[in-house]
């Protein structure tokens, strides 16, 4: 909860406040897969070999006018601002504790931009679960400081029980800070671009960093960022992101034309899957008494891929990037909303219980109001945020909004006589179905099994989009790999598929297997590496196939023996054992494929047995 207190007059700002589950860290250059890091925090999470993490690009030098007109701040090419994908450490490097670089297993497909007016983070994306995982407590994302935060993400392989909120609440885009504020006259219709000065207030942070002291304040927009009120008393724009943010009211006494600063762009046609943004933050009201309010922050961005998503043992759960509402002011101007943000959510199954509904939110906060019977400016509202689900959109127990925040009034009058402009677009314009992003391929699991005379892979995937083919590699030490075939791909599918290869030609030792997942695009990433150590014992299995019962040559075999179905999964038999043989009856269970493990001479030995109807 954040309090300000100003002359008796009480600004309230609340949000979900949970654990912080991701560790952050600024990009300050990229070359291949290799990345250079600045700032970091690992406080909810350390990056390590072999995890995955979001890389992202939060802000890009994306601005288009910059004349001091209404055009300002206006979009010129979005080259990479808000792109995103998922990537695995190979390895990293650590000064006093802290990482210093980063090198990926692969090349990103996107080339982010680092630069003066750009920001680009990375964030862990960690797996919780083995593979379910049930929510112990409020998971929140750490607030956006400019150069790192503002995303929770995570994935579950299995189903994923929320008994608990996920918030990325007001941890986007910054609004702008409190006007200091003077007496001047009306100074609308110019100004729209000026350097921090009291009689016209900052704007609000958005997708293009601002390093020009002359950007700072005035009434334009910067991009989602909303403008700030100029003087006398106008509102600030609200922060804009899948809408535009309102703008600010007009400022004391009535002016004509509207001090009031412009609403945050409207991104929606480019909004899309691989492409997402914090909510803008709202612009400052124009004070000359100090009880101007500043303007609100935007929400951040929630990531979440699981195999299901069901509720728990509650009372009902949130997952919300809601933009922040700012309260009333004296008879100063009022802050713009915030924008909301955005949320992916990757799931091939919704089964929420009824006793434990779910909330989804991105709402855009509503404008300060003026406290005062004469019309000064109420500050704008935020634009609604954008939520992504690669089902249809889920109803059953499940409610989601997407929604403008509400211009503030510009004066006290009850109903309200005269109000600033509220966040863009009807409420659910950002609710968007049925697609699939740059998520992982939802990767099912894999064995490596031993055979007399060859090393067997199995792996399995629950769904595919746009994937090639895999590579199968193999290696003595995990650092040189040598390739051994490549195995077609599904393509796209939403069904399970079933993959296998055959070493026919085993080293003996400890050996190491890849996969390595390929789509269509080249992109390419890691989905598992395997181990086998001292494969290729001999021994004989009879009758095979069998209808339950079968013979088992047990000399030199030591320890218990183990039998699995196709599933992986250990299956009952009955076992008798004479000096040189036991003998082993599979009836009762399904006919199909299993597999029989045991150690013999010191080595783990496998045989595939297939049970008859």
């Amino acid at each position: 909860m954040r309090w300000l207190f100003i002359l008796g007059l009480t600004f309230i700002g609340f949000k979900s406040i949970g654990q912080v589950i991701n560790g952050y860290a600024e990009v300050t250059s990229i070359s291949g897969a290799v990345l250079t890091i600045g700032t970091s925090d690992e406080t909810g999470d350390t990056f390590e070999d072999g995890e995955w993490v979001v890389v992202m690009q939060m802000q890009d030098d994306v601005i288009g006018d910059v004349t001091n007109t209404a055009s300002f701040g206006d979009l010129g090419t979005i080259r990479v601002a808000g792109r995103y994908e998922i990537r695995q450490i190979e390895s990293h490097t650590e000064t006093a504790g802290s990482p210093t670089s980063i090198t990926l297993f692969t090349t990103p497909v996107n080339t982010f931009n680092t630069c003066a007016n750009c920001a680009v983070q990375v964030i862990t994306f960690p797996a919780l679960g083995t593979p379910n995982y049930t929510t112990t407590g409020n998971m929140s994302a750490l607030p956006w400081d400019g150069t790192i935060g503002g995303v929770l993400a995570l994935h579950c392989a299995g189903t994923l029980t929320l008994e608990h909120d996920l918030s990325a609440d007001f941890s986007g885009f910054r609004g702008a800070g409190n006007n200091a504020g003077s007496s001047a006259g009306c100074s609308g219709g110019s100004n729209y671009r000026v350097v921090t000065q009291v009689d016209f207030a900052d704007k609000g942070e958005g997708i293009y960093k601002n390093t020009t002291a002359a950007y700072d304040a005035g009434m334009g927009k910067i991009l989602t960022g909303g403008g700030g009120g100029n003087s006398h008393n106008g509102g600030g724009g609200g922060g804009g992101n899948f809408s535009s943010g309102g703008d600010g009211g007009p400022g004391w006494p009535t002016c004509s034309p509207s001090a009031g600063g412009l609403g945050g762009l409207d991104m929606s046609s480019e909004i899309s899957i691989n492409r997402i943004f914090m909510g803008g933050g709202g612009g400052s009201g124009e004070g000359n008494n100090a009880v101007s309010t500043q303007g609100g922050d935007g929400g951040g961005i929630i990531l979440v891929k699981a195999e299901e998503i069901t509720t728990g043992t509650c009372t009902s759960v949130n997952v919300t990037v809601n933009g922040e509402s700012i309260s009333f002011a004296g008879n100063d101007g009022g802050g713009g909303g915030g924008a909301a943000g955005s949320v992916v959510i990757e799931t091939t199954l919704w089964s929420v219980d009824p006793g434990c509904p779910m909330v989804i939110e991105a709402i855009g906060g509503d404008g300060g109001s003026v406290n005062s019977g004469a019309t000064h400016g109420g500050g704008g509202g935020g634009g609604q945020g954008a939520v992504f689900f690669s089902t249809t959109e889920p109803v059953t127990d499940v409610t989601t909004t997407t929604a403008p925040g509400a211009g503030g009034c510009d004066n006290n009058s009850s109903p309200c006589t005269s109000a600033a402009g509220s966040g863009g677009g009807a409420s659910g314009d950002g609710i968007v179905e049925s697609v699939t992003g740059p998520l992982p391929v939802d990767f099912a699991g894999a064995q490596a099994l031993c055979f007399e005379n060859s090393v067997e892979l199995y792996w399995s995937t629950k769904s595919e989009v746009n994937s090639d083919y895999f590579v199968v590699e193999r290696s003595r030490d995990l650092y040189s790999w040598t390739f051994l075939e490549n195995i077609d791909a599904a393509g796209s599918s939403s069904s399970t598929i079933n993959y296998s290869y055959k070493d026919t030609e085993p080293i003996e030792g400890l050996v190491y297997y890849r996969l390595i997942q390929v789509d269509f695009d080249g992109e390419a990433e890691i989905l598992y590496t395997f181990s086998m150590e001292n494969c290729g014992a001999e021994f004989s299995v009879y009758p095979n196939p069998t209808q339950g019962m079968f013979f088992l040559n047990a000399e030199d075999i030591s320890g218990d023996i183990y039998i699995y179905n196709a599933m992986g999964e250990a299956v009952s038999f009955q076992k008798e054992t004479t000096q040189s043989v036991k003998v082993i009856d599979l009836s009762g269970n399904e006919s199909g494929t299993y597999y029989l493990r045991a150690i013999k001479n010191g080595k783990l030995i496998s045989h595939k047995i297939v049970l008859l109807p």
